[in-house]
């Protein structure tokens, strides 16, 4: 699927309906027990692996599956993933497009006995073609470059595969998207997001979503790291914002440097909706086209 060309006026039109869909989209898999079951085999060590935004699911996920007790999980990049020698039972690929260069190549090459299980939104695709068990979204596909709804309902799925009941992250989520976009957010010079546990994943992916959607100077760190250097950049003007539970003190602590600190109100991934909806409004004040940033294609495919 590529995306088509639009005036200015339809700039991030198609983010702006894709990222508004979400809830409906967890809804699909918080009853899909078949495409659970992939996920939550106990005791299996696994690797998860994606590129870009799935990379940033990715480590979620594996966070997700280890704080509920089903075994070792290890989230890497595709072209980062060491899978010989260290015992995996399976390795998990997320790919919305399905394309992919460096998801192809690692199941290609991926050691002798090992199940592969691949997430997609096209299950004609490659990495389809290449997996054992197929978990395929086409609901979830986007037409923008900017992933919105097919990497938060690759974590809600894993969510519910790992026994959470959807229902308050549903409701949070059609909260976040009712609720007024801040404008502190949409004109901070700067911004800093924060996770802790699983949330990591989902800072990473929101910081991304700035850098992707609208050009602007994000970072991201494990939110007890932030006062270990990165806080040098905090002042006035700028916004830390934390995906889930914020550390003890932290929040003084940013508010001393005179940024302002930007707590959960909502579920994490509800949280990331609201992200997702500043990294459009940032872009849409800037006159940028969030559904084709500069540079980028929805999958990269390298030349042999």
């Amino acid at each position: 699927m590529s995306a088509p060309s639009h005036p200015a006026a339809m700039l991030g039109r198609h983010m702006s309906e894709e990222l508004s869909n979400q809830p409906e989209c967890w809804e699909r898999v918080a009853t899909a027990t078949e495409w659970q079951s992939a996920l939550r085999r106990q005791g299996e060590r696994i690797a998860i692996v994606g590129c870009g935004t799935s990379w940033f699911v990715a480590q979620a996920v594996a966070a997700l599956r280890e704080e509920a007790g089903f075994g070792v999980s290890d989230a890497f990049a595709a072209s980062e993933a060491r899978l010989s020698g260290r015992g995996y039972d399976a390795v998990v690929v997320i790919s919305r497009s399905g394309t992919t260069t460096e998801i192809v190549t690692l199941l290609e090459t991926a050691p002798d006995g090992i199940r592969k299980v691949a997430i997609v939104a096209d299950a004609d695709s490659p990495v389809a073609a290449l997996a054992d068990e197929v978990i395929a979204m086409p609901f979830a596909d986007e037409y923008s470059v900017v992933q919105t709804r097919f990497a938060s309902t690759t974590v809600a799925l894993a969510r519910a595969a790992y026994g959470e009941d959807l229902a308050p992250l549903i409701a949070d989520g059609r909260a976040a998207l009712s609720q007024p976009v801040p404008e502190e957010l949409v004109t901070a010079e700067q911004l800093a997001c924060l996770g802790t546990g699983w949330t990591i994943g989902l800072a990473h992916e929101a910081a991304l979503k700035m850098r992707e959607a609208s050009q602007s100077w994000t970072e991201s760190y494990p939110a007890m790291e932030y006062r270990h250097g990165p806080m040098s950049i905090s002042t006035t003007g700028r916004a830390v914002w934390v995906f889930g539970a914020a550390p003890e003190g932290l929040e003084e602590d940013v508010v001393e440097t005179g940024a302002s600190f930007v707590p959960s109100r909502l579920d994490p991934l509800a949280e990331l909706v609201r992200a997702h909806r500043v990294a459009l409004a940032r872009a849409t004040a800037r006159g940028l086209d969030a559904d084709n940033p500069r540079h980028l294609t929805r999958s990269v495919i390298l030349a042999p």
